[in-house]
């Protein structure tokens, strides 16, 4: 394998994590507002929401993400396997982003129509673009820890994304459209459409892979799966990364209801108020979304703070043991808002300061595990198929985004969600306060559990990084 264990530069490090920016502009948004779109903005009554999201998200995601791993790791051209992707889907996405957020006017069933069609694409060109844009990151270097501070770097860019879209985007929404949230939507997804491509350009431009396979490493699809499948640890972060995707995709597209419904109006005026910060937003926001966008801003601080000491724990500690550790930690946290009263707001923050400053230390661990799951199929089979390896991440994001997004609609619409009630019964606000605390925490702590079957520990990571230098006939100096 021609190779080297190479040192990346920062601009090469921050242009592919700008490429993240642009992808998480989009999929924050649909952790977000998806349900909320479509039951609040679009009109589609909750359960058929679900239906959408849940069916579309299996067909154009877990479907679609293995047979685009393939295609990936079989792409030949002079800028290599993955990078060209970056760049012929940049402008698809886009327009089926633009697509996505707007709101014709179909009638009840043209709505349907018009919904899950255009979910779907954007759910297959979001395989098509961010597989090979996650696979990258495996052969831009060979150097594991140049690996971790690539990931620090790159979920530094997720944690921008998710500011804009959790802190600003709703308000600016609601300004954009003078009140009107879906003119409003239209009008700032046309806006994050353009940045997005814009980022996936240079991507494309400031990357180069270099790790890459010898002729006499090809192997067929079938060889392909049976390494996938004996591969317990890429097995482990399949599931792993399900369950990890299940938990944002529920908590975040709950947190809006659970602000402008669940906590009181009145204690969260009184809290921005005190606070000092009531004059930040516009006229149209209600006290709950100006809180809405305050707790994501303060979230947002603490998990770029987490992600400031992943690197360094996960250098001396290993990556599995640091990950385990701080998800089971962050999960206590989301496991305690089932005793949060109403009224509570300042203890709603408290408890996303420690749920946002653990949870940011895995954020990187999690892609970092999985390219080490490439070297160690390399390792044990003498055959690299990066693409298809990262092909369980970007499947795994989309059925946990699936299942965690068709299970917000499907539980609301099972606790007797209206969007037009004045007061929510108490029934449905008992319902929205499990949803971001004891159905939220499952999959988490399902995640944890699984970690014990994952055997690549720090021992195996420095011993699988030295026997491939080898074997690619390098050293480690």
């Amino acid at each position: 394998m021609s190779t080297i264990n190479h040192k990346l530069s920062i601009t090469e490090k921050v242009g592919y994590a700008l490429g993240d920016l642009a992808a998480n502009l989009v999929f924050q948004t649909l952790v977000t507002f998806i349900a909320f779109f479509y039951t609040d903005v679009y009109g589609i009554e909750a359960g058929w929401a679900a239906f959408i999201i849940f069916w579309a998200g299996i067909l154009g995601g877990a479907v679609f993400t293995p047979v685009m791993g393939a295609i990936a790791d079989r792409t030949r051209t002079r800028w290599g396997k993955f990078r060209p992707w970056i760049l012929w889907t940049a402008v698809p996405f886009g327009a089926i982003v633009m697509a996505t957020f707007a709101t014709p006017d179909f009638g009840a069933s043209g709505k349907l129509w018009y919904a899950g069609v255009t979910y779907l694409l954007l759910v297959m060109i979001y395989s098509a673009n961010n597989l090979p844009y996650s696979a990258l990151s495996g052969v831009l270097t060979g150097n594991m820890a140049e690996r971790n501070s690539l990931s620090s770097y790159r979920f530094v860019a997720v944690m921008v994304a998710q500011f804009i879209i959790q802190v600003l985007v709703y308000p600016i929404v609601l300004w954009a459209g003078g009140g009107d949230k879906a003119v409003g939507f239209e009008k700032v997804m046309m806006v994050l459409a353009v940045v997005g491509v814009v980022c996936l350009l240079i991507t494309f431009l400031t990357t180069k892979e270099r790790v890459i396979p010898k002729p006499e490493q090809e192997s067929s699809v079938a060889n392909d799966l049976k390494d996938l499948f004996g591969n317990r640890p890429w097995v482990v972060m399949l599931v792993l990364t399900t369950l990890i995707f299940v938990t944002l995709a529920l908590k975040g597209g709950s947190y809006i209801y659970y602000f402008e419904q669940y906590l009181d109006e009145g204690a969260m005026r009184s809290f921005i108020d005190t606070l000092g910060v009531g004059g930040w937003f516009s006229a149209e926001s209600s006290s709950g979304s100006a809180t809405f966008s305050l707790y994501n801003a303060t979230s947002i601080i603490c998990q770029i703070l987490g992600i400031f000491f992943s690197k360094r724990l996960a250098d001396k500690y290993g990556k599995r043991n640091i990950f385990g550790l701080f998800l089971f930690i962050s999960t206590l946290f989301l496991l305690a808002y089932i005793v949060v009263p109403p009224k509570a707001i300042t203890t709603v923050f408290l408890l996303q300061i420690g749920h946002g400053l653990t949870y940011g230390v895995t954020i990187p661990i999690l892609w970092a595990m999985i390219a080490d799951v490439a070297d160690y199929s390399e390792w044990k089979n003498n055959r690299r198929a990066t693409a298809i390896i990262f092909s369980a991440m970007i499947f795994g994001l989309k059925v946990g985004l699936s299942i965690g997004g068709a299970t917000v609609a499907g539980l609301l619409s099972f606790y007797g969600y209206g969007k037009d009630l004045a007061t929510q019964t108490p029934e449905t606000l008992a319902g929205i306060r499990l949803l971001i605390s004891v159905f939220a925490s499952i999959p988490f702590l399902i995640g944890v559990a699984s970690l014990f079957f994952y055997e690549i520990d720090k021992k195996m990571e420095t011993q699988i990084e030295s026997a491939l230098l080898v074997r690619r006939g390098e050293t480690a100096a």
